[in-house]
């Protein structure tokens, strides 16, 4: 029994030590660190000039309440923490809108890193395939391998 768990410990560790799952690790570290920096960039500096554009709106604090009944005109309360602390049902659409820009920061962000990236292993591609071009070629009369810029087959003598 013991032989057992001791062999799945072995391989757990085999697969968490592959540089896949540890690349894998980093960039969701980096990630969660990456999407605070822009949540704070939309939180503290696109949104608010732009409630002030439009009227000077925070748009954190838009919200609308939900009546009690459907007969029954909701409440008004001045913020969301009012609203809440009171016990009633809000729709919280200024955070939402906040959410939206911060998704779009961030999937745009994203796609410019993987644009990079793919733009930079084309060229190590395009790098490694000149550095692999061939510098051999093969003798038409006894096909052993000459360099390519042979004019005479070491092997066979022959004029090439």
């Amino acid at each position: 029994m013991f032989e057992t768990l001791k062999k799945e410990l072995n391989d757990f560790r085999t697969f968490a030590m592959k540089g896949n799952i540890v690349d894998m690790a980093v960039g969701i570290i980096i990630g969660a660190g990456f999407t605070s920096i822009v949540n704070s960039l939309v939180k503290d500096i696109i949104m608010p000039p732009l409630g002030w554009l439009m009227g000077k709106t925070d748009f954190s604090n838009l919200f609308f309440v939900l009546p009690n009944s459907i007969t029954e005109a909701p409440a008004h309360y001045d913020t969301i923490d009012a609203a809440q602390k009171a016990g009633a049902a809000t729709v919280n659409y200024g955070i939402f809108i906040n959410q939206i820009i911060s998704f779009i920061i961030v999937a745009y962000s994203v796609f410019l890193l993987i644009k990079c990236i793919n733009k930079l292993q084309a060229i190590a591609t395009k790098k490694n395939e000149e550095c692999t071009e061939a510098t051999t070629k093969q003798c038409p009369r006894c096909t052993s391998q000459i360099p390519i810029n042979a004019t005479k087959c070491p092997c066979c003598t022959a004029d090439i």
